[in-house]
């Protein structure tokens, strides 16, 4: 399986709009209901990449870290879940309680989502500011499964602290690395 790059959704994009089932409650839930007063964070993840598995504890830390100052999280899964049933909703559900996400694990069944956000990876990572506008897009850090950097959320955090402290965004995000969306043909 080759290793597969972020597009990198062109910043100042406007968040696309989204209502999609949780594997945890079995709610609609959209974009409106996971936004936060300071930002938004949308992830792509999924439960079998061994990439989104060699971060998941820090994407947890981080999203109980920021949303108690008012960030908001939503992680997606639009894997082919037919093919890949380790990414069924049930698996998503026996997943976010394992690892208690604090956040909603929605299902992206028609990948219509993937596809607006011109999602590649997993795991892959956007942050929107207050009026929804993208200002990061890319990597959680540098860590990798078996490249012994230590997982620290580095990049997204900065992004994250960027925003609180009112201070421009870096200009040359890392576009994250991972396995790619599993697509229906």
């Amino acid at each position: 399986m080759a290793d597969t790059e972020s597009t990198m959704l062109s910043l100042g994009t406007k968040a696309p709009d989204f209502t999609l089932i949780d594997a945890v409650t079995n709610n609609a839930v959209s974009l409106k209901d996971v936004r936060g007063k300071k930002g938004t964070v949308v992830m792509f993840i999924c439960n079998h990449c061994p990439f989104v598995k060699h971060v998941n504890d820090e994407i947890v830390r981080l999203c109980n870290d920021y949303r108690v100052i008012g960030f908001g999280f939503v992680a997606i899964n639009s894997n082919n879940a037919i093919k890949y049933p380790e990414d069924s909703p049930a698996e998503m559900w026996r997943t976010a309680q394992k690892l208690s996400y604090p956040f909603p694990y929605l299902h992206d069944e028609t990948q219509e989502v993937a596809k607006a956000y011109d999602a590649a990876c997993t795991p892959d990572f956007y942050l929107f500011d207050d009026e929804l506008k993208l200002v990061y897009r890319g990597q959680l850090d540098d860590s990798r499964p078996g490249n012994r950097i230590p997982v620290n959320g580095r990049d997204l955090r900065e992004a994250l602290d960027n925003i609180l402290n009112n201070n421009p965004q870096r200009k040359d995000q890392k576009p994250s690395l991972g396995c790619g969306i599993k697509w229906k043909e």
